[in-house]
């Protein structure tokens, strides 16, 4: 198995985590909007397709994978130009524009949520859902109360805006802390430098950028989640199936993302501009006195996607491997960003 990605993203670090191989190539973002590196970066994404031409014929994958993202772009068009399967995910409901180039190229196309099967050519695309962390499946909720200081008698608010953080979210949130802690306690996950000031509210508030090893934990112990709408969390709270309101990011993907919960009554959705401290404080008040209305969002939240979404994408893999006459346990390519 080989990783393969960019040399600044963090995909670096994930790979070398789990102790997986890793290699760089060149990449040019694809952007739909003008920016001076629209003139360079074409000639990136040529330099990274000649890199990966040269990196698929050292390596010889059995199959390519990739999950979106620019940097997929060059190591599976090398990888199909060189006759290798392709298979693409695609987790957000709207197809970004690295995987609507690479469809044509792809023996099997696999997506998170029913709304997306539609956008991509019938008979090579599988509802699938998406793969979740074994480790956010295994909180404990009692160590997620004690590793973090807080009181298990209290319901607990769990507020995350993702691993860059949302900062019009945390204003808010800041601005209805100090009426959200007359009645629960406020886990606050920033994102890396965007921190929001918020005045002294004692041991009900606590603030950090984020959570690596306590994560799980603290999905488990959290009785309602405040969220934006990137599909890697949404994933993760619907395998739990914890309530959640959601205030996707305005004007990206996340909108569509949403809408979709929505539509299964599986989460409360919020446009940014409409969220008030105000109207936080009364929803959350509302849904923490409300057991019954938390349990509806649960139950729905949870059957929004198919389970054992990596166990499925695993027997793909598996498929296309065997089609081609190999072991795919010992060869899959991995070009995921």
């Amino acid at each position: 198995m080989l990783y393969v990605g960019t040399r600044t993203g963090p995909e670096t670090l994930l790979a070398a985590r789990q102790g997986i191989p890793y290699v760089a190539v060149t990449a040019g973002k694809l952007r739909r909007y003008w920016s001076v590196q629209n003139l360079t970066d074409p000639l990136r994404v040529a330099r990274g397709l000649a890199e990966s031409l040269a990196l698929v014929r050292r390596f010889r994958p059995d199959i390519a994978f990739g999950a979106g993202g620019f940097a997929s772009v060059p190591p599976l068009v090398a990888a199909a130009l060189l006759r290798v399967p392709v298979l693409i995910h695609q987790q957000d409901v709207v197809p970004g524009l690295a995987n609507r180039l690479l469809a044509p190229l792809a023996q099997r196309i696999t997506v998170a949520l029913p709304q997306t099967v539609a956008r991509f050519p019938t008979g090579r695309t599988f509802l699938r859902g998406n793969p979740v962390r074994a480790s956010v499946l295994s909180g404990d909720p009692e160590q997620g109360f004690r590793r973090l200081g807080l009181v298990p008698t209290i319901p607990l608010l769990l507020v995350t805006g993702g691993g860059t953080g949302a900062l019009a979210l945390n204003r808010v949130v800041a601005a209805a802390a100090p009426d959200l802690v007359r009645f629960c306690q406020i886990l606050h996950l920033t994102g890396r430098g965007r921190g929001v000031a918020v005045p002294e509210l004692g041991p009900r508030y606590r603030q950090r950028e984020f959570l690596v090893e306590e994560m799980p934990d603290a999905l488990a112990a959290a009785s309602l989640v405040l969220s934006r709408a990137g599909m890697s969390t949404l994933s993760e709270l619907a395998a739990l199936g914890k309530p959640t309101v959601v205030v996707p990011m305005p004007r990206s993907h996340q909108e569509a993302n949403a809408v979709a919960f929505a539509e299964q009554h599986a989460a409360l959705v919020f446009d940014q501009p409409g969220l008030t401290p105000a109207h936080l404080v009364q929803t959350v008040r509302e849904l923490l006195e409300d057991g019954a209305r938390r349990e509806r969002l649960a139950r729905a939240i949870a059957r929004v996607m198919p389970r054992d979404a990596a166990g499925r994408l695993a027997d793909d893999l598996s498929e296309l491997g065997a089609r081609r006459g190999a072991r795919p346990e010992t060869g899959a390519s991995s070009t995921e960003h």
